[in-house]
């Protein structure tokens, strides 16, 4: 019994360091540049979840606000290593996905910043609505209302110069709607 013992221990010795322990797994983000967005989230980041919920779907580290402006729960969190998207969380839940100026990232359609407004509308055809920018007199919004009765809380919203889409967003109403983020 007691030789049995001492060789297994000596067996166990032999295994590399962490050979008998299972290690975590070093995997690529599932969050990247080549997600799409949707109505509802970028990718594996869905509107509704918290940042932990969000860091752990993405496979990438959060850096988020302290806090919002004064007296609100609006807040803003970005994703490491990806640089020009944001997510708005309020009440401690995503509410929106902003694409600030990552010209890699597209919608499920192919739509990304850049885009002529004429693509966009061909894109979406009817479903999209045409407002007046609230700050550039030659600029638009853009607002995909979708169809679907699952999504019709959800929008997307392209923000163009009156000729280009400079910045869009995604996410639940009304947050979606906010001109001004969380300001």
């Amino acid at each position: 019994m007691r030789q049995a013992f001492v060789g297994t221990i000596v067996a166990l010795s032999l295994l590399p360091l962490g050979g008998a322990i299972a290690q975590p797994s070093k995997q690529s983000p599932k969050l990247t540049e080549a997600s799409q967005v949707g109505t509802n989230g970028l990718g594996p980041v869905l509107v509704g979840m918290t940042v932990p919920q969000a860091e752990k779907a993405a496979g990438r580290k959060f850096n988020t606000d302290k806090e919002g402006p004064a007296g609100t729960t609006c807040l803003y969190s970005q994703p490491q290593g990806l640089p020009g998207v944001g997510f708005m969380v309020v009440d401690g839940r995503i509410a929106r996905i902003d694409v600030w100026s990552n010209r890699k990232i597209t919608t499920f359609r192919g739509a990304k910043i850049g885009d002529s407004e004429a693509r966009i509308k061909q894109l979406y055809g009817k479903q999209i609505q045409v407002q007046q920018h609230e700050y550039d007199p030659k600029g638009h919004y853009l607002v995909f209302v979708p169809k679907d009765k699952a999504d019709r809380n959800f929008r997307v919203v392209f923000e163009t110069d009156g000729q280009k889409v400079t910045r869009f967003r995604s996410g639940k109403l009304p947050e979606v709607e906010y001109v001004e983020g969380c300001a």
